[in-house]
């Protein structure tokens, strides 16, 4: 029997415990080991790797003893518990003999939990730098990032990214392993590969404790780019520039895995040939004229006529098509109470459904050849870099009808005007006065006289009306109708008309915004099923239901509300107006789509005011980790900490409409508001400076 008693050197120094070759059946795990948190790497994973390269750390064992101290031949394991029943599994699945030898360091002195508690104690983790070169290494001597990835139990993508933390400038290397970085900063320096200006920006952010932030660095290495997420940058695709010479830095480390487009005259020169290439796609069609731009300001058609077209018919088999895909819509939604709890396979099944109806009712629109001659196109890119192709508008200008209407339904040729004798026998072309003895009785009327009659007409007209709400509901929306559909029509004996005038003030994402594609929609809609001919809308609306009257009269009646507060034009009145209707329809701006970004908001006041968002929406701990940013950095990362709170300014929220017993009703652009104004004042004056 080897004698397990430890030795001593003359010089009073214990010699190593020898290591012998004990059969795994020999062996049981110790109820000693201190380590009983698990964690880390998994017993599986480190199977696999003792299957692959063997054991390459002995396990410290104990013999077990009888009563008397006689050893038993059994010994336990305090000391690599994790490799004790990482042999165990292999030997479970018989890819390792129950006797196959291990090599043990036996210990027969001390406690067993000493010797669990000092291997983990004195054990120093791997530095993470160490980490990287070693990954580093191994790619250098040939292995692919699968290879590394696969025989340490990683992703590739994890992989990647040691690696090119492992490939920043050497110095900045040396700088995180003296302690002088942190790790995400480091991470922040990967965005770019080139080394001498890592270190500028190091330098620069170095000097002041507050800029030395992951965000100011990324955005110092990248402000010359245009972020991967950007319209421009998916509408020309990152294969396209690529392909032109075009370089992309990628930030690994980001959750959404985007980069930035490095190049950016090289961008906007595709994006400007891409959209040319699809302007001219459309001219082709046989429209009068095309316009082309990166983005329209919201109420570009204003004044413009826009046809109505009509649909493409379904074919039978696409019809059919619809009908399966519907079908299997709802027997998916069907199967789950609510839509968060799909699990992931069906939400993506969902959302291609989704994606094949769309293009169903998105199908082509057919155009009456002879207008698409007078009518043009708008070609720009949508918020998702899409193209964004508004067909069939019609300028003041070019919308020349070569017939009109008169009253008895006759056309009347151009050049005749219809209070000619030519055109209409009942108007005289001059007065001829009194009638003289012996003239022709049928001699048109007077102008004069034809104005008095009909001056009666219309005071009687308007007395029956206002006797009858239900026709007057009709006519109020039949000319609202045509100022909403058919500007230039004046096919209405009310002098009412639907001002939509443009906004002004273009905020940023407006025209893409949700309730700019809701109004779209809804006006797109009705547009198709009005007649295009202004003289049978009244015999349309006549048809209508109630309820599709008043859903056609909310739609134009929406499309003159003006809450817009002006510096130059304070409307006061016009304003607590507007709030009453926001009470009134329950505004909620969150839900509307509006959220606290750079560009809608954070970005353009006062580091207080961010601050401030922060602490109303997440707390003051929050805004006391972004105070020491510099503005631009920390609209950013409000940004971040805001989104999904449903935070709101000011302007936007649920307004308060007490009014002030004193405040003056009748203020408006000529009477200055009364100093007790509604709180929106306050924020006005603001505006203006």
């Amino acid at each position: 029997m080897t004698d397990l008693r430890p030795n001593f050197h003359p010089s009073g120094c214990s010699i190593l415990s020898p290591v012998r070759d004990i059969p795994f059946n020999k062996l049981v795990l110790s109820q000693s080991n201190v380590r009983k948190v698990k964690g880390g790497q998994s017993i599986a994973d480190l199977a696999e790797d003792i299957a692959r390269r063997g054991l390459l750390q002995s396990l410290a064992v104990r013999p077990v003893l009888t009563e008397d101290g006689a050893e038993t031949g059994t010994f336990e394991v305090p000391v690599g518990g994790r490799r004790f029943r990482a042999l165990e599994l292999l030997v479970k699945k018989k890819r390792l003999p129950r006797t196959a030898p291990i090599p043990c360091i036996v210990h027969a002195d001390g406690a067993a939990e000493e010797d669990s508690l000092a291997e983990n104690v004195h054990r120093e983790a791997l530095h993470p730098l160490d980490q990287f070169r070693a990954f580093q290494a191994l790619r250098d001597k040939g292995l692919s990032e699968e290879d590394i990835a696969a025989r340490f139990f990683v992703t590739p993508a994890v992989v990647r990214q040691r690696l090119r933390l492992a490939g920043v400038s050497p110095r900045l290397l040396e700088l995180y392993a003296e302690g002088e970085m942190a790790l995400d900063d480091l991470m922040a320096f990967t965005v770019s590969g080139d080394h001498a200006r890592q270190e500028q920006v190091w330098d620069l952010v170095s000097q002041n404790s507050w800029n030395r932030h992951p965000a100011v660095i990324r955005r110092l290495l990248t402000e010359t780019a245009i972020r991967a997420d950007d319209r421009r940058a998916r509408f020309v695709g990152a294969e396209a520039y690529a392909d032109a010479g075009g370089t992309i830095l990628r930030d690994l480390f980001s959750e959404d895995g985007g980069g930035w487009f490095e190049d950016m005259a090289l961008l906007e020169r595709l994006v400007a040939e891409a959209l040319n290439t699809a302007a001219e796609q459309v001219r082709a069609e046989g429209w009068l004229w095309v316009e082309a731009a990166l983005d329209f300001p919201y109420g570009h058609t204003h004044g413009l006529r826009r046809l109505a077209g009509e649909a493409v018919d379904l074919t039978e088999e696409e019809i059919a098509a619809r009908r399966d895909l519907q079908a299997e819509l709802e027997k998916l939604l069907g199967s789950y109470p609510e839509p968060t709890e799909l699990p992931d396979d069906v939400d993506a099944r969902v959302g291609e459904i989704e994606a094949a109806l769309e293009v169903f009712e998105t199908r082509p629109v057919r155009f009456d050849p002879g207008e698409m001659t007078r009518a043009g196109v708008f070609v720009s890119i949508d918020m998702d870099g899409q193209v964004r192709i508004e067909r069939g508008f019609i300028r003041p200008e070019d919308d020349v009808v070569s017939e009109t209407s008169d009253t008895d339904g006759d056309t009347v040729a151009d050049g005749d005007a219809p209070d000619s004798p030519a055109a209409d026998p009942s108007v005289p072309a001059n007065d001829p006065g009194t009638s003289e003895p012996g003239e022709d009785p049928a001699k048109p009327l007077s102008d004069r006289l034809i104005a008095e009659l009909t001056a009666h007409r219309t005071l009687a007209l308007r007395e029956a009306l206002g006797r009858a709400p239900e026709t007057a509901f009709l006519a109020v929306l039949h000319a609202l109708c045509l100022s909403a559909f058919r500007a230039g029509a004046a096919d209405t004996s009310l002098e009412i008309t639907g001002r939509s005038a443009p906004l002004t003030i273009q905020g940023s994402g407006l025209r893409e915004s949700a309730a700019a594609r809701a109004l779209e929609a809804r006006y797109t809609d009705w547009a198709a099923r009005l007649p295009g001919d202004p003289a049978g809308l009244w015999a349309f609306l006549e048809g209508l239901a109630d309820e599709e009257r008043m859903a056609l009269l909310a739609h134009c009646a929406a499309r003159t509300v003006n809450a817009v507060v002006e510096p130059w034009k304070r409307s006061p009145g016009r304003i607590r107006h507007a709030d009453v209707l926001a009470r009134a329809v329950s505004l909620d701006m969150d839900a509307a789509g509006w959220s606290p970004t750079a560009d809608t908001y954070l970005g353009r006041v006062t580091k207080a005011r961010i601050l401030e968002a922060v602490r109303e929406a997440k707390g003051e701990r929050a805004a006391a980790r972004i105070e020491h940013l510099r503005k631009t950095d920390m609209a950013e990362e409000a940004a971040r900490l805001l989104a999904g709170t449903g935070w709101l300014p000011e302007p936007l929220r649920m307004p308060d409409l007490e009014t002030p017993d004193d405040a003056d009703p009748r203020a408006d652009e000529t009477n200055p508001p009364h100093e007790n104004s509604p709180p929106h004042e306050e924020w006005l004056d603001e505006a203006a400076e």
